[in-house]
């Protein structure tokens, strides 16, 4: 029976799977980590986005957790293999319950995925959703400059906001799309401008779909409800990001440490 599960982003936008978990599964204990420092990790190598990984991971495992929650894009499509060979606990992404959830959805067959540069890059969500049904077609793009505007606290329906989605909007008018995979959990943040820009599209929150997919692994929990954040710097948005990414938290709850200088 699981008691405290470790979660892990790039930066803060994992607060937004954090947030679907906590959701889910109110009876366990929880340790998120947001490497600030080091955000955004979608434009690295591989070999740098693995390492990252584990230094996370290691960081996690300080604090006796019984699994992990990866809940960046990033990692999960570049180095979840590795994490699994690396430590011995359970280890969670958020690219195969997604991709599950787009191959039922879609009615027309036609699926859309945004992403960093390194996840579009490395094929994971075409392949996953291709296992599911391999007769969805799927058009991929990269969404650099997303991440980087919420770590800068760019508010949700700001006119840069809307254009720069506008912008990486539109090769999918062509498409027929009719579910798009928000594939990095930094953009959920930008939903509002996503639908407004494409009406009528289903919007897959990767948190969400992980949430409900670890209903029958996690069961009921035997910890007491706590949350713990770390990041390993305060930006200077740091907390108006936390309040747009959860108005739950608190930015001052945030403890700032980093072990990775």
């Amino acid at each position: 029976m699981l008691r405290r599960i470790g979660v892990f982003d790039s930066g803060i936008g994992g607060l937004t799977v954090l947030r679907q978990l906590r959701a889910a599964f109110p009876e366990l204990d929880m340790i998120y980590l947001g490497d600030v420092a080091r955000v955004p990790y979608g434009g690295r190598s591989v070999e740098t986005i693995t390492r990252y990984a584990c230094d996370d991971v290691r960081f996690l495992l300080r604090f006796g957790v019984d699994a992990i929650v990866v809940a960046c894009g990033t990692v999960s499509s570049n180095a979840l293999d590795v994490l699994r060979e690396t430590f011995d606990l359970p280890i969670y992404g958020v690219i195969e319950s997604a991709s599950r959830l787009a191959a039922q959805l879609t009615r027309t067959g036609a699926v859309g995925v945004i992403g960093t540069q390194a996840t579009i890059r490395s094929g994971a969500y075409q392949r996953y959703i291709a296992a599911a049904d391999p007769q969805v077609h799927i058009t991929a793009r990269a969404c650099p400059l997303l991440v980087p505007l919420v770590e800068n606290g760019v508010e949700p329906m700001d006119p840069v906001a809307e254009m720069i989605v506008d912008r990486y909007m539109s090769p999918f008018d062509s498409e027929n799309i009719d579910v798009m995979i928000m594939g990095c959990t930094h953009y959920p943040v930008y939903r509002p401008a996503l639908e407004k820009r494409l009406p009528g599209v289903a919007m897959i929150d990767v948190g969400e779909a992980l949430a409900q997919a670890l209903r029958g692994k996690f069961g009921q929990g035997e910890g007491q409800g706590t949350t713990a954040y770390y990041a390993t710097e305060r930006s200077a948005a740091f907390d108006q990001v936390v309040r747009i990414m959860d108005p739950g938290v608190d930015p001052a709850a945030i403890r700032v440490e980093n072990p990775f200088r």
